[in-house]
């Protein structure tokens, strides 16, 4: 198996007394702490779910807005929401469709339709809206970009309230009663992080002037459409959310509850991970499909029966799609395979390739090629593509800088879209591989953990259960990814109908753990009972047969070679990795026995840290070598003639008693201070 990069944090737990004197568990204080949350009033309102509602008057414009729509209820006008085809969109259309129908108000609802409309508001449907009756529109989840359009709109006589969430360009904001985003540069709002049904929740509660009551009718609706739209989990998101999830889980509205019933008829408790992998995709079908009317009219639906059956029209749908979506990328790849590797952002495009399934292919490259990714449909010479970043790439920043060769754009950060000329693409991916060049992020580990488990105490099952209070996760709340480094497997088995899945045991400090690796065999890992590994999981409660235990969720595995912990050995300021490194703290035994290989004539320190980790005699952990090896080092006992470096170094007989207890690693490592 390909190997990856892993980020292991040596450098001990701090785990704040402030939180754990006030009864909270040690790994999830631990974890908090990590996330720079260390203070008791922090602490309580992520895991105790504090209300976190701020005041949606303060947003920019928010006054004018409340104001015109209390006026069209008194006047009973006939009002329209144009949304989006995404989840975000469609349940934000829903919300206020609800609400201004719980007011009295005709209230129609238009999603442009991808294909033959596209993103945003376009001036037909406006023209439409005016023969229909209607004298209000309010946008969702789009129109921040609407300059001539919101132009059109005014002089028609058609009163306009923008409300969005993306990016705003350079240049006039349309010209409308209201434009409403809290990413405005001159917005007051306390959290821009606002999905698009998040900033229609707020205008809904500026106007019913009750938040709370607001949030209790549709706080599940809301909670769809934020995580689907990988908004981050935090602040009033996080409140929102968990509030959301908690309606679905009792009293989910009556188009959500099909849904479940079609996804799971055992009905497993709803998570935000339920929302992202099984909610969202459907609901998002409808929109890639060009049907996206099946998707809105199961949200808005109260009918059980109606709704049973669009429930089942969506599934249809998503599987299509995802046929669709594996055709394409297929196509895809097989494009990039013809060529070298790529080493610049994708930038593909072909006439047959669905528009609505696209980004999910765009998705998919830049996950696999770790590079920002480009998928264009071209119809009549007019290319609409979707944009996926990749390891904090800033797409809409960099969209902004080709915008030349661009005739529209819009989004955010780490997904957008864009219309192009056919004939202008290839300048378009030049001029985007220049920024790219200038641009590039800094490497980002594979495997990223958290923290390091020493002490198996930490994964107790009353610490383990503790970590629930951080939910629901997701964007910038990541469920918890911890790392063993070089513990010893147990049983080793292949389980699951096909056998496709791995199960084992992980031995830490006389506790043994049992793992579950999804997708991956022990023939693929290239592992049995005895090896040493590295392992990276989450841990969870396993309820089974009465008995409750924990079970490690491995994420990712490779055999042990103890380079990780041996490049932070002797990194200048050794040491950082004391509280791990203490437990292969030599004595005079393992001393006199690295002595022993080192005296040997010829011998002489690997030119990096693998080939030094592969001098290790038999029996001794690499660790223990590289720390005997940094002693000799630091006591004299190894020189290098060529450079000031332990690499290449080789055995010194100084011809008289050298104590390494004085030296500076293993002061360090016995907690000896240092000599003045």
């Amino acid at each position: 198996m390909k190997q990856k990069n892993w980020r292991i944090p040596f450098g001990g737990t701090r785990i704040p007394s402030e939180l754990t004197d006030a009864g909270y568990p040690r790994l999830l204080a631990a974890v908090l702490a990590l996330r720079h949350i260390d203070t008791l009033s922090e602490a309580d309102r992520l895991c105790n779910n504090e209300k976190v509602l701020f005041d949606p008057l303060t947003m920019t414009d928010m006054d004018k807005a409340v104001e015109r729509i209390r006026t069209a209820i008194g006047a009973r006008e006939k009002v329209a929401v144009y949304g989006d085809y995404d989840v975000d969109g469609i349940t934000a259309s829903c919300l206020l469709k609800k609400y201004f129908q719980s007011k009295g108000l005709d209230c129609t609802v238009h999603i442009p339709d991808r294909e033959n409309e596209g993103y945003g508001l376009n001036t037909d449907a406006l023209d439409a809206f005016l023969a229909d009756g209607v004298s209000l529109v309010i946008t969702v989840d789009c129109g921040i970009t609407a300059v001539d359009e919101a132009r059109h709109a005014r002089d028609i006589g058609l009163d306009l309230i923008i409300t969005d969430h993306h990016e705003c360009p350079q240049g006039p904001l349309p010209d409308a009663i209201a434009v409403i985003d809290c990413k405005r540069p001159d917005d007051t709002y306390e959290f821009e992080n606002l999905a698009g049904v998040g900033v229609a929740f707020k205008l809904a509660c500026a106007v019913e002037g009750d938040p709370d009551s607001v949030l209790d009718q549709y706080c599940d609706l809301i909670a769809v459409g934020t995580v689907s739209d990988v908004m981050p989990l935090v602040s009033e998101n996080h409140y929102i959310v968990k509030k959301g999830l908690e309606k679905i889980n009792s009293s989910p509205c009556t188009g959500l509850n099909a849904m479940l019933d079609e996804i799971s008829p055992d009905r497993k408790p709803v998570t935000s991970g339920t929302i992202g992998y099984s909610i969202a995709p459907r609901l998002n079908a409808a929109g890639r499909l060009g049907m996206v009317s099946v998707a809105e009219e199961l949200v808005s639906c109260d009918d059980p029966v109606k709704a049973k059956e669009l429930a089942g029209r969506l599934a249809e749908l998503n599987k299509k799609r995802q046929e669709i979506g594996d055709r394409i990328w297929q196509e895809a790849l097989s494009r990039l395979y013809g060529e070298n590797a790529p080493d610049s952002p994708i930038v593909l495009f072909d006439d047959e390739w669905d528009p609505g399934v696209i980004g999910i292919a765009a998705s998919r490259l830049a996950d696999k090629f770790s590079l920002p990714a480009i998928m264009i449909h071209i119809r009549d010479g007019v290319g609409k593509g979707s944009c996926r970043s990749s390891g904090g790439f800033n797409m809409f920043d960099a969209l902004s800088a080709c915008s030349e060769h661009l005739l529209s754009f819009g989004g955010h950060a780490p997904a957008a879209g864009l219309k192009v000329m056919l004939d202008k693409i290839d300048d378009f991916r030049r001029a985007l591989a220049e920024y790219y060049s200038s641009h590039r992020p800094e490497p980002v580990p594979d495997v990223d953990c958290e923290l390091l488990i020493t002490d198996p105490e930490l994964l107790s099952v009353e610490n383990v259960s503790s970590l629930e209070l951080m939910e629901p996760y997701g964007n910038e709340n990541p469920k918890p990814l911890m790392a063993m480094y070089g513990i010893t497997l147990g049983s080793v088995t292949s389980v699951g109908a096909s056998r496709q899945h791995t199960k084992m045991s992980a031995l830490l400090g006389g506790t043994q753990f049992d793992c579950i690796y999804f997708s991956h065999t022990p023939e693929e890992l290239g592992i049995s009972e005895g090896c040493r590994a590295d392992i990276a999981f989450s841990p969870q409660i396993n309820e089974f047969g009465g008995k409750i235990s924990v079970q490690l969720n491995i994420s990712a595995l490779k055999l042990h070679d103890g380079s990780e912990f041996c490049s932070e050995i002797l990194e200048p300021s050794a040491c950082a990795c004391k509280d791990y490194a203490s437990a292969f703290t030599p004595d005079r035994q393992v001393f006199a026995k690295a002595w022993h290989t080192v005296s040997r004539s010829g011998f002489r320190v690997g030119s990096d840290v693998h080939e030094m980790v592969a001098q290790s005699p038999p029996g001794m952990p690499p660790e223990q070598f590289c720390i005997c090896l940094l002693a000799f080092y630091q006591a004299g006992l190894l020189r290098n003639p060529r450079a000031e470096s332990i690499f290449g170094s080789e055995a010194f007989h100084p011809g008289e008693k050298v104590d390494l207890d004085c030296t500076e690693i293993i002061r360090n490592l016995k907690g000896i201070s240092d000599i003045t």
